[in-house]
């Protein structure tokens, strides 16, 4: 902006007297900057996930009880609990949800997340103290990262691709208007965590070069292994940073030693195994050898879920693959509750349309970016190349789906917001995709044109918590 002013003012300036007329009618008007947007784009998700911690009714966000019940457990200065039979009663459990979780059936016994990593619940212990126990303070720490997680997304997706600002604010507004997971993140769980630090390491590595610092690795292996102690779901992270530094090494010039890979090996992993391991020999002295992760334990305490074999066996292959499909989509964008919530059919109509045209405008420009790369050549055309960050992007996005499928060869898990650790390359994808379409429209109209289907995601979270969730859990 300084710049653009200072041109439009030289022409005057260099007559030598200036007058205030003139200086006035030389002046440029304020032009809001993606920083302007994106700070709008936070307010917005942090008054409208407000809404959803105070009137989603206490229990009603998925797993809350049992992570609540970790936090009380380390505020009572317990140390961290250990996952026992009876943690988890499916009787008791499904008898409490569908009476809406009344004050005379306690939740105390609702202890099945105490396999968990215990980052998140040692963070927000501190919080369960000060407010007493408040749910609702808790709901708001997790919206708190849950904001960070948005501009995360912005300013990553600001630096690899510094020369499109409409994709850094369509990518932070999907995962900030999400209905599913503006609703995920006012409850009180450890998703929040887990996806900002995985976005963190993403953010390290999205940007690596021929030559990484030292500290960048580092921080690198301090932020995985912050990861690592927090949920499962962040250990794709340790597959995307080996990717990243073997990107980096076979981008080195010729001659290559496969050497070169000891010291970012050591300086990532050193860090990261340390943390892990405080969690890892934990477990092996609680739990014995082998169960390092706390699975087999989890494994023998939820047994009884339902498999895919019996669901196969129930609704023949056919069925079952369409229940998967569907109940997936739908869970992804908004089915509340403990998956009781659906909404309306027509906003799922809408949603597919919009899914679906943003997934052809994407396979649109992938094409157009390799016909152009084909015509001109690489050489002549290094920003057509996939760098780096376009490859951990995918194996993100691909690596999120493959946990998500082999979750569900386990257990009946149709619910999309396992997905959501990999919410800001799909929210870039998706952007992309509609961005495509805007290309059809004058240039001037294409940023209002982008931001609408956003601005539709907003009105759309009013609209399931004021007209769904409340109505149909507050009883």
């Amino acid at each position: 902006m300084t710049a653009l002013r200072d041109d439009r003012r030289a022409p005057v300036e260099a007559r030598g007297q200036v007058t205030k007329d003139q200086r006035r009618r030389a002046r440029v008007p304020f032009v809001p900057g993606p920083s302007s947007f994106v700070i709008f784009i936070v307010v917005a998700y942090l008054v409208i996930g407000a809404l959803y911690a105070l009137k989603t009714p206490a229990w009603q966000v998925p797993d809350e009880p049992a992570h609540y019940n970790y936090v009380r457990f380390i505020a009572q200065g317990r140390g961290l609990p250990v996952l026992q039979p009876g943690d988890y009663d499916p009787d008791y459990l499904e008898r409490i949800k569908a009476a809406g979780f009344p004050p005379f059936m306690p939740v105390d016994s609702i202890r099945y997340e105490s396999w968990q990593p215990p980052l998140y619940y040692i963070l927000a212990a501190p919080v369960y103290l000060v407010t007493g126990g408040s749910l609702l303070a808790l709901r708001l720490f997790s919206l708190a990262l849950g904001g960070l997680l948005v501009v995360i997304a912005f300013v990553m997706v600001r630096r690899v691709a510094p020369g499109a600002p409409a994709l850094a604010l369509g990518t932070a507004a999907f995962v900030a208007f999400v209905p599913q997971h503006v609703a995920m993140m006012a409850g009180a769980q450890n998703d929040s965590l887990a996806e900002l630090l995985l976005a963190l390491v993403v953010f390290q590595i999205s940007s690596f070069k021929l030559k990484v610092s030292n500290a960048r690795w580092v921080a690198t292996g301090v932020l995985l292994g912050l990861g690592l102690v927090t949920k499962a779901t962040v250990y794709i992270g340790v597959l995307l940073v080996a990717a990243a530094v073997w990107l980096v090494y076979r981008s080195q010039p010729n001659p290559r030693k496969w050497t070169w890979l000891i010291r970012p090996g050591v300086l990532v992993l050193g860090p990261a195994l340390v943390l892990g391991s405080l969690w890892w020999v934990r477990n092996v002295a609680v739990y014995g050898w082998p169960d390092f992760l706390v699975s087999i334990r989890h494994d023998a305490v939820v047994a009884g879920q339902p498999t895919p074999a019996d669901w196969v066996s129930k609704l023949g292959w056919g069925e079952y693959l369409r229940q998967y499909i569907v109940t997936t989509f739908h869970s992804f964008w908004g089915q509340f509750g403990w998956m009781g919530v659906p909404m309306n059919a027509k906003y799922y109509a809408v949603l597919a349309l919009v899914s679906l045209a943003a997934f052809i405008g994407f396979v649109w420009f992938l094409n157009g970016k390799f016909q152009a790369s084909n015509l001109k050549g690489h050489a002549d055309n290094p920003n057509l190349r996939f760098e780096i960050w376009h490859w951990i992007f995918v194996a993100w996005i691909l690596l999120a789906l493959i946990t998500y499928i082999g979750y569900n060869a386990k257990y009946v898990q149709f619910q999309g917001r396992y997905l959501f650790p990999a919410l800001i390359p799909i929210g870039l994808a998706f952007t992309v995709g509609l961005r495509q379409w805007t290309t059809l429209l004058p240039r001037a109209w294409r940023d209002a044109a982008l931001a609408v289907p956003f601005a539709g995601l907003a009105a759309l979270d009013l609209v399931a918590l004021f007209r769904m969730i409340i109505p149909t859990l507050a009883r």
